[in-house]
């Protein structure tokens, strides 16, 4: 919404078409587009990014996968590995590939990934997504240094506590693992955030905007926390 209100012309990619749809009607401005396509399947999020791509140039690309189960590292299959790793780093190393003709050619490109605090601090019982996440911000930084040259930048938005269904689906499972209530989790964890509160998605959705636009033209290969200052280090 936040990209549509700039004046953007979004394409939305996820498996669910139906929400998609009821998320396009909504959106302001001209020119959206639905791909309805599943990260874990590598050809045919190919061939569909590939016809987008041989339509209209894309700008701006925005990785932003649900992230990996949850647990203890030493509890984690190997499949969970292997998901992780298709769903975040091979999707999106794909869908650059895609994507980077049309951002040379304009000499405007902005590569932006929305993943974690933990690659600055591992959060306890995300595991696996720690390690997803470490991994995807080194992939960004390598990446930024790659294309600089081209007038592409590459970021990543780290959300800390927001206030999202996967973030309910985490209170649930500490609620459960601690013996608390759910209101005793959620009072703890905003304890540990010095705004006192979760955000909200759309102050996660601003950060990424700032990037996205030309204000953000000399800021290139960050991690950019939207935490409250919760994360503890700079």
């Amino acid at each position: 919404r936040s990209l549509a209100e700039l004046g953007c012309s979004v394409v939305l990619l996820a498996r669910n078409y139906d929400a998609m749809e009821r998320l396009k009607k909504d959106l302001p401005g001209s020119g959206h587009e639905i791909l309805a396509v599943d990260l874990s399947d590598p050809d045919s999020l190919k061939k569909a990014v590939a016809g987008l791509v041989d339509r209209h140039p894309v700008n701006i690309l925005i990785n932003n996968s649900g992230g990996p189960k949850a647990g203890p590292l030493l509890e984690a299959s190997d499949i969970t590995f292997v998901e992780g790793l298709q769903n975040h780093i091979l999707a999106s190393q794909s869908l650059v590939n895609l994507c980077l003709d049309g951002m040379k050619d304009s000499r405007y490109g902005r590569i932006i990934q929305i993943i974690s605090t933990s690659v600055k601090a591992p959060i306890s019982n995300l595991g696996v997504s720690n390690t997803i996440r470490g991994a995807m911000a080194s992939w960004s930084k390598t990446l930024s240094n790659e294309l600089g040259p081209h007038n592409i930048t590459v970021n990543n938005v780290l959300p800390g506590y927001t206030a999202t269904e996967r973030l309910q689906e985490l209170i649930k499972a500490a609620s459960l693992r601690q013996g608390l209530s759910e209101d005793e989790v959620i009072k703890n964890w905003k304890a540990k955030v010095p705004l006192g509160r979760f955000a909200e998605a759309q102050e996660v959705a601003n950060a990424v905007a700032f990037l996205a636009s030309p204000m953000a033209a000399y800021i290139t290969g960050i991690n950019l926390p939207v935490d409250g200052g919760r994360t503890p280090s700079l």
